[in-house]
């Protein structure tokens, strides 16, 4: 009983004691709204005192404008913090160019509010701007452009998985090969620069060969009716048959029909086996320049090393599979 009671008394404090942390928390939460409540106000007088004394394009006017959308953002009001980084966005724009390496610090931060709001094609543009940006202001080989193409493959990448654009099958195999096409122009940029063994190609080439294996995962799952086949769809034949003439005279009758292409259902499998070959064959390139890296880059630790063989490993499994998949009639 005694040892019951104690651990009663014990579960009793503990309750207590949390209850009174959670009331703490719940406090200090309204204490730090108003205190950001204060501060929204501070900073809206400090941004209409530089707009009246210095100018609406004032340079100083872009931290001013990132302070106060933090504020917001933290009260999660990020269509006000969104409309607030834009205008540090405008600013910066109009002192610094329309391109240069200060606004994209900006333009990922509306990219975080607009995937928090889940705007998507907002957070898509934004994302096309960055890249953008990046393209002029770096050099294929800057760590900046790289961090770019990582930042919009994996974004891209996203976009196909989760289908956030409501695409149709179709459209969603287009994506899917515009962005590696993306992947091919921008590793080939970069081998032109760096050359074929440069380790800064690693990530771009991991992206990649996410970006085609899900392609080929896609195709490979779906039905082979979904293709163009080669061949025509319908076939006419001619066909005859007796018929009693007026005379009561029998008579051959004959007349031409459509009939459906036994050689088309043939030509549809062919069509989607050669789709997923097509982007296997583009894991295998990926495959080769990894190894290539692997083989002939000095600079390379034992642990990128051994990370790149894990990686090859996993995809030649993988294209195996889906290969010995699409040889399978039934698979279709």
């Amino acid at each position: 009983m005694f040892s019951f009671a104690l651990a009663l008394f014990m579960c009793s404090g503990l309750y207590a004691q949390n209850r009174d942390q959670e009331e703490q928390s719940s406090e200090i939460s309204e204490e730090r709204a108003l205190e950001i409540s204060r501060e929204i106000g501070a900073h809206q007088a400090g941004i209409e005192e530089i707009q009246s004394t210095i100018g609406i394009y004032d340079q100083s006017l872009i931290e001013a404008y990132y302070s106060l959308a933090a504020l917001h953002s933290e009260i999660e009001d990020y269509d006000t913090a969104s409309t607030l980084f834009l205008d540090a966005l405008q600013v910066a724009r109009i002192n610094t160019g329309l391109y240069s390496a200060e606004q994209i610090p900006l333009v990922r931060l509306l990219i975080e509010n607009k995937i928090k709001t889940e705007e998507w094609r907002s957070a898509d543009d934004f994302h096309e701007l960055e890249y953008l940006i990046s393209s002029r202001v770096f050099a294929p080989v800057d760590t900046g452009y790289l961090n770019s193409v990582q930042s919009y493959g994996a974004w891209k990448l996203r976009v196909i998985r989760e289908n956030l654009f409501n695409q149709s099958g179709q459209s969603l195999v287009l994506t899917a090969g515009e962005v590696s096409s993306f992947y091919n122009r921008v590793i080939g940029k970069v081998e032109q620069e760096a050359g074929l063994q440069n380790r800064s190609l690693l990530n771009v080439l991991y992206t990649k060969t996410q970006v085609d294996m899900t392609l080929a995962r896609y195709i490979a799952s779906v039905p082979y009716t979904n293709f163009q086949g080669t061949a025509s769809p319908f076939i006419n034949q001619t066909r005859c048959r007796n018929i009693p003439n007026s005379r009561g005279q029998v008579v051959r009758q004959c007349y031409a029909v459509q009939v459906e292409n036994p050689r088309y259902r043939q030509s549809q499998r062919e069509a989607k086996r050669f789709a997923v070959s097509r982007h296997t064959r583009a894991v295998s390139r990926s495959i080769g320049k990894l190894e290539n890296i692997r083989n002939n880059n000095s600079e390379l630790t034992d642990a990128e090393k051994q990370n790149i063989d894990i990686q090859i490993s996993e995809l030649v499994m993988e294209s195996e599979r889906l290969l010995r998949g699409s040889d399978r009639p039934y698979l279709f």
